[in-house]
């Protein structure tokens, strides 16, 4: 298992599937942990991503998922994932269909300060809108109740926290959720970063289990962008998470930005 591995030899693994990725290529995406800044005013984010899990059960993850952000007032951010999931188990066919929508509220409900970070509350429903005969959906509604800060010193920034998953079905357990990043601007283009995350078991066959994930955000231009991450657990059941996506971001500036230009 991972978790007898040291950290240099877990460290280098790392590096070669961040390596990997950039070559086939929350804050927030590309990593698990998320933090409290929303999406600025009018703006928008739209991703179209993958994200891979690996572990006893076999593959599983989004092929792809549809991530949107918008900025609907001061400080609030409206958000909903549309994923199509497939997973395959070993010896058994692969299954693939719309899986379970998410949506969310992000409110940021105090802003950095010199010496202080900025937080924020973030809720999340997960829908069950997945057919979970076929594992591609919990069966029943789940929410995430999780608070977000962050700080920024220079090129550099953290962020973290967490919150609690009410997770209920037959065999699932509610559990705890927490995770922390830090993330350096290493160009003008190309930010680093490598989150930990810690979850306890949530369901009753499940044990506690920690992560490290490392990645990076690629920015092609103002408005594309290719985001990616890859880890393993250090601790619990031996587990491999991948996530890839491709980001647009516009918003009311570039337009008037745009129309300058065009005059």
């Amino acid at each position: 298992m991972m978790h007898s591995k040291s950290p240099f030899r877990l460290l280098a693994g790392l590096a070669v599937l961040i390596l990997s990725l950039a070559g086939a290529a929350h804050a927030g995406p590309p990593f698990l942990t998320d933090d409290p800044e929303p999406v600025e005013l009018h703006h928008w984010e739209f991703y179209l991503a993958t994200q891979q899990i690996h572990n006893a059960d076999g593959w599983s993850g989004t092929a792809p998922h549809i991530e949107i952000n918008y900025g609907v007032l001061p400080d609030v951010q409206l958000h909903v994932i549309a994923p199509f999931g497939y997973n395959k188990a070993p010896g058994e066919p692969a299954r693939y269909g719309y899986a379970d929508t998410e949506l969310g509220i992000k409110y940021r409900f105090f802003h950095e300060t010199d010496t202080l970070p900025q937080i924020g509350f973030f809720p999340i429903v997960e829908l069950p809108t997945g057919n979970h005969n076929e594992d591609l959906g919990n069966g029943k509604a789940q929410v995430f109740l999780p608070i977000w800060m962050q700080k920024k010193f220079g090129d550099w920034t953290t962020y973290g926290g967490g919150g609690y998953w009410i997770n209920p079905g037959e065999g699932n357990r509610d559990y705890w959720f927490a995770g922390w990043e830090v993330q350096r601007k290493i160009t003008t283009s190309f930010t680093a970063g490598m989150e930990i995350q810690f979850r306890t078991p949530d369901s009753v066959d499940s044990h506690c289990s920690t992560a490290l994930n490392a990645g990076g955000i690629w920015d092609l231009s103002d408005t594309y962008h290719i985001l990616f991450s890859a880890g393993h657990t250090v601790q619990g059941q031996s587990e491999f998470q991948g996530y890839l996506a491709f980001q647009i971001t516009w918003g009311p500036q570039e337009a008037k930005e745009d129309g300058k230009s065009k005059k």
